[in-house]
């Protein structure tokens, strides 16, 4: 099995990010991957594992009924997936993710305190959203 998760790590905006403080992102007819990524962190925050957001996501937009679920997941993380890192929140939105020591994932915008002391925390693993364009 494969996973996504990070534990003791704060992704932080990508580089190129645009955004210069924490935007929510639109919301749509038609659930975004964005959208989805921050209404499940953001909503309650600390609940989720990145391996339970990015399965969420794919089964909300893939109409995976509760009942198919348990061999959904086994069959999605039998391959790899992109985590959190490739999120249009930390590429797009100015959004930084924070793993805690049981993996579970909460977000904070660029422009917060609480960012910048992420961000500046030596006791957690530091690595950045995946960045929009090449160099």
């Amino acid at each position: 099995m494969h996973t996504t998760n990070y534990v003791d790590t704060f992704i932080e905006a990508a580089e190129d990010c645009p955004a210069v403080s924490g935007e929510e992102p639109p919301r749509t007819a038609s659930p975004t991957i964005a959208g989805l990524h921050y209404e499940l962190i953001a909503a309650d925050p600390y609940a989720r594992t990145s391996d339970e957001i990015i399965f969420e996501t794919y089964a909300r937009r893939a109409g995976i009924e509760e009942a198919d679920r348990e061999a959904a997941w086994i069959a999605f993380f039998s391959k790899g997936q992109p985590c959190l890192r490739s999120s249009p929140l930390g590429k797009r939105y100015g959004w930084g993710t924070h793993h805690d020591g049981n993996g579970r994932v909460a977000v904070y915008p660029i422009d917060s305190d609480e960012y910048k002391r992420l961000a500046a925390d030596p006791t957690l693993a530091h690595t950045r959203a995946m960045r929009s364009r090449r160099r």
